[in-house]
């Protein structure tokens, strides 16, 4: 009677990549709490200006970066089971999903900065556009590494064999649609 052995546990992805999410989950918490303090302090400033903000506009980049997740999961599958086509294609749909959020948050800053808003305009403001702002440079990152591992799915360099890479470029934009289901209702919805 043979016995089965379980495979060892393992953290998907690269050790170094976890890292950097454990430091920037970090960072983003501290200016979480920070904002969370500012706004403690001044409620009905806080109130009124995010009574500006576009709920529908936050609402759809949620709905794109939530998409752009489970795109970037169907991939990670697909490649596991060496279907590199559909994992190709599904990264490119992530893709287009993180393209969608940053062209709407563009459209969102251009129509803040063109009422003459920036971030001297007061408290919320100065967070709004930090952490907005922040948000959508770590959006620019995590296409740009989904963009070089859909070049290389493209290529063949992944498969059942390997997808490391893909697992590590998986967290990194998990971490970055996390930040943003936080993001969104601390800074648009919760009065």
């Amino acid at each position: 009677m043979s016995t089965l052995q379980k495979p060892e546990p393992r953290l998907a992805g690269d050790l170094a990549v976890w890292l950097i999410i454990c430091a920037e989950m970090l960072a983003f918490a501290i200016l979480f709490l920070c904002y969370a303090v500012a706004r403690a302090l001044d409620v009905q400033a806080f109130n009124a200006s995010q009574a500006t903000l576009d709920l529908h506009s936050g609402a759809i980049n949620t709905v794109l970066l939530i998409s752009g997740s489970w795109c970037v999961v169907r991939a990670v599958q697909a490649v596991r089971a060496d279907a590199t086509g559909p994992g190709v294609r599904w990264l490119a749909a992530g893709l287009l999903c993180g393209a969608g959020f940053l062209l709407s948050k563009s459209l969102e800053f251009a129509d803040k900065f063109g009422q003459g808003l920036d971030l001297s305009t007061n408290t919320f403001y100065m967070f709004y556009f930090l952490l907005t702002g922040f948000h959508f440079l770590h959006v620019i990152v995590a296409m740009v590494f989904l963009g070089i591992l859909w070049v290389r799915t493209w290529q063949g360099h992944y498969g059942a064999h390997d997808t490391h890479a893909l697992e590590s470029g998986a967290a990194f934009w998990h971490m970055v649609d996390l930040l943003w289901i936080i993001l969104f209702p601390l800074v648009y919805v919760m009065r």
